[in-house]
């Protein structure tokens, strides 16, 4: 059945990328001791694209692919009239769409409309809106499922994932489930993390996460949750820290977390 739904879209080529790594970017990282390099083991190499939810590029970024995200169908900070001129000026070869539109009240029908307009004319890779790993009904892979049957003839290039949860064994029954529901597909993962457990637990849970992810020829790119520091989040998002506790990967004075080390230097 969901194969057939992915025959009414029209998957594109993906993008290639050396690394299947990257860096998820809040905008409250800016004017901070936070440096993206900081990930990097030489400029390009290791985590080597990134993305902030925004459209406009963050600075300090020129070492890395930058990925703009259409997060909203409209807002202030990414309005959607300048998205195409975003893609052209700032030589994008990917855009995201939506963030987590099945948990904030945008029906599959709409969001299917909204891309045809804006996210189809535009010459770059894409990924359908980010869906979350709810079960309810109507949210994650079922909202998802409805939005594929509201699409058709749009085009795109990965389906976009976000998975918080107990366990890697948990993780990895997720992402395995995706594959086999939509087996034509190629994924993006740009949010992920345990829901539980101490620094050195994330970080053990990564590895497990890494191995897992770069053997998986399914798996075009993925972003562990997140690439900031602790004492930001609890400023700027206290509902990340309690939703992925111990996940970030800088320390306030720019350094790498445990967590960070790990994501660094890979599995």
């Amino acid at each position: 059945m969901f194969s057939s739904l992915l025959a009414s879209l029209v998957l594109l080529a993906p993008v290639a990328f050396a690394d299947k790594r990257g860096a998820a970017w809040p905008w409250y990282n800016a004017n901070t001791a936070l440096s993206p390099n900081t990930l990097q083991s030489s400029a390009g190499q290791g985590v080597n694209w990134l993305y902030n939810w925004e459209t406009y590029r963050p600075d300090n970024t020129q070492n890395f692919n930058f990925i703009g995200t259409q997060r909203c169908m409209d807002c202030d900070s990414s309005p959607v009239a300048q998205l195409a001129s975003r893609v052209s000026s700032g030589g994008w070869n990917t855009v995201f769409s939506l963030n987590e539109p099945d948990l904030n009240g945008i029906s599959p029908t709409d969001a299917a409309a909204w891309y045809k307009q804006y996210i189809n004319p535009l010459a770059v890779a894409k990924a359908l809106p980010a869906v979350t790993s709810s079960t309810n009904a109507g949210q994650g892979l079922s909202w998802l499922d409805s939005f594929i049957s509201a699409c058709s003839g749009c085009y795109y290039d990965y389906i976009n994932l976000h998975w918080y949860g107990p366990s890697f064994s948990a993780f990895q029954s997720y992402i395995q489930s995706a594959h086999s529901r939509y087996p034509n597909a190629k994924f993006v993962i740009t949010e992920f993390a345990m829901t539980q457990g101490s620094a050195q637990d994330q970080a053990n849970f990564l590895d497990q996460a890494m191995s897992f992810l770069n053997s998986a020829n399914y798996v075009s790119m993925y972003s562990y949750f997140v690439a900031t520091a602790t004492s930001l989040e609890q400023t700027n998002d206290a509902g990340a820290v309690t939703a992925a506790p111990n996940s970030a990967l800088f320390n306030a004075d720019g350094s790498l977390t445990v967590v960070g080390q790990r994501y660094k230097s890979g599995p």
